[in-house]
């Protein structure tokens, strides 16, 4: 990829190496930082070279022209923290790249659109369903309404106004999502405010690496940080029962559509935080939310974690070492390294993956399978 703002935008900061280079870069540092780990050779999940990103974000920057009128761009951050006008981004999907100068050039027709907007969020997937999000420091009104469902209408997008206390959506708050797992289909919907992996293309590949590398069992799974269900519906075909927390209502609700989606009803969602689903299965503590959950009926041998980049808490990696499978996904190779320490004490490493998610930064992210030590 060729990009005009290489080493102008601060979020390509990998811009001086080709693909390979930086993925090699990325490969031998985490070599080097799991080392005292494993020296099994890592399974690499790379991303498409451009076009990979489903969600981006992106300022909207005001100025005058010669004539004394109001112009917007889009904007960035350089590598001094200053604002960089950008015109197109390449890592952006297609359906993003296309959407992105029509939607300008509606916003800038009338001034009730344009008038102190903020930011852009989008939102699309690979069956071209898109969401907008519009950014505002003002109140939305009802004029508003009706200028943003013509701007639906003409680029046959969904929008969302947002501004402070005010979350407007027009025709929908979601898109939908249909990811080819194995060969076999998964219907997802994805909410505005929610989380999704924004490169679809990996998103995919993590989840048949985690369905590859284990066996069917006649056992439950235990899934903690479940988000929306992205794994959560997929891994349930390997396994006779599962039981998924997560903090997030949106998350939670999302969650429960995608599994009516998919007709799937071997799930029980909790919204509780780790910490708490933990007191809760130690007895430890009693709360409201499992009064409705027999957490006797469950067999685990497997448990499955997606944490957050601060990792995992003294107490979930105490609960994980009782398992006999440990599946541990993890957007921050630090706090992955911090908790091996304590992991590999009961189990050991089987299989270790790197996914590129965000090709042309430092970011990589990780997967690794542990099996109790007998």
């Amino acid at each position: 990829m060729n990009c005009e703002y290489f080493g102008k935008c601060g979020s390509c900061v990998l811009y001086d190496k080709s693909y390979e280079e930086q993925l090699n870069f990325k490969l031998q540092r985490e070599k080097n930082r799991f080392s005292d780990f494993t020296t099994m050779d890592f399974d690499i999940i790379k991303s498409e070279k451009e076009a990979f990103r489903n969600r981006a974000e992106f300022r909207i920057w005001w100025e005058k022209d010669e004539n004394g009128n109001e112009i917007l761009s889009y904007a960035m951050n350089d590598f001094e923290k200053n604002i960089l006008k950008i015109d197109s981004c390449q890592i952006v999907s297609s359906q993003i790249q296309e959407i992105m100068p029509k939607l300008l050039n509606l916003l800038m027709e009338d001034l009730i659109l344009s008038y102190k907007l903020f930011a852009v969020e989008f939102l699309g997937s690979t069956i071209n369903d898109m969401l907008v999000t519009l950014i505002y420091h003002k109140k939305l009104d009802e004029e508003w309404n009706e200028l943003a469902k013509q701007i639906e209408k003409k680029l046959n997008i969904k929008v969302m106004g947002r501004s402070r206390k005010q979350k407007i959506a027009l025709s929908s708050d979601s898109i939908n999502e249909t990811l080819s797992i194995n060969n076999q289909n998964f219907k997802f919907a994805y909410q505005e405010g929610g989380f999704t992996q924004p490169n679809t293309n990996v998103n995919i590949q993590m989840i048949e690496w985690v369905l590859n590398n284990i066996k069917n069992s006649t056992a439950d799974l235990c899934e903690l940080y479940c988000g929306g269900g992205n794994f959560t519906i997929p891994l349930s075909t390997k396994f006779n029962k599962v039981l998924a927390t997560e903090i997030s209502k949106t998350s939670i609700k999302s969650a429960l559509k995608n599994c009516e989606l998919n007709n799937v009803n071997k799930i029980q969602f909790i919204r509780m935080s780790a910490e708490e689903f933990v007191q809760g299965l130690q007895e430890v503590r009693e709360f409201n939310r499992l009064k409705d959950v027999n957490l006797k009926n469950y067999t685990f041998d497997t448990i499955f974690m997606d944490p957050p980049r601060s990792g995992l808490d003294d107490t979930t990696r105490a609960l994980a070492k009782d398992f006999e499978q440990i599946i541990y996904i993890s957007c921050n190779p630090e706090t992955l390294h911090r908790d091996l320490k304590e992991l590999t004490s009961t189990h050991e490493i089987v299989r270790f993956a790197l996914f590129d998610q965000f090709a042309y930064t430092n970011h990589i992210e990780s997967g690794v399978i542990l099996k109790k030590i007998i």
